[in-house]
């Protein structure tokens, strides 16, 4: 199976990795912990890790095919796990945010190592909170709004404290055109 011409023997891991986290995702998101954060705000940044390393290993044409890939698999898979209003906003806030992280890291990646990664999700888990809660949960008894707050708060944390794990990963990343 070929994905244009990135072969799926380079992109299968990245494209399981996206998909489970994204699934994880939506599953975890229908439990709050208290009435501002949901446990979905955990594993959720984990997709901005999965794209900035497949980004920064093979470029931004290869991140792009594992996030429209991984989207795919992930609706599907969500639709028999959660129910179809959390499927459908996740994928749609999930793709926002995928193109929007990858661009801002493309834009950054020349700078030193960390701000590519982090610039990439700060901005993109903002567009991606926005989105998702209000498709998922408007009109909904759940007071999404604060919900969204501590979400957001806690993607902003996890940016942060992902760093460490990219920063790991750097040295056995090969560099791409984009990085010369």
């Amino acid at each position: 199976m070929m994905f244009g011409r990135m072969q799926f023997a380079t992109l299968w891991r990245p494209l399981l990795a996206m998909s489970l986290v994204i699934v994880l995702s939506n599953v975890l998101v229908q439990y709050p912990i208290n009435d501002w954060l949901t446990w979905g705000a955990f594993s959720y940044p984990l997709v901005f890790l999965v794209s900035d390393i497949t980004n920064r290993a093979l470029g931004p044409a290869a991140a792009r095919r594992v996030a429209f890939a991984g989207f795919g698999v992930a609706v599907v898979v969500s639709l028999a796990l959660a129910p179809w209003r959390i499927a459908l906003a996740s994928g749609a806030a999930f793709l926002v945010a995928q193109i929007l992280d990858i661009a801002v890291f493309n834009r950054w990646r020349l700078q030193i190592w960390w701000k590519a990664p982090l610039i990439g999700s700060l901005v993109a888990s903002t567009i991606d909170t926005a989105v998702f809660f209000f498709l998922a949960f408007a009109g909904s008894e759940l007071d999404w709004a604060m919900l969204a707050a501590g979400d957001l708060g806690v993607k902003a944390l996890m940016a942060v404290l992902l760093l460490a794990p990219y920063r790991a990963l750097l040295p056995h990343l090969p560099a791409t055109q984009a990085d010369h």
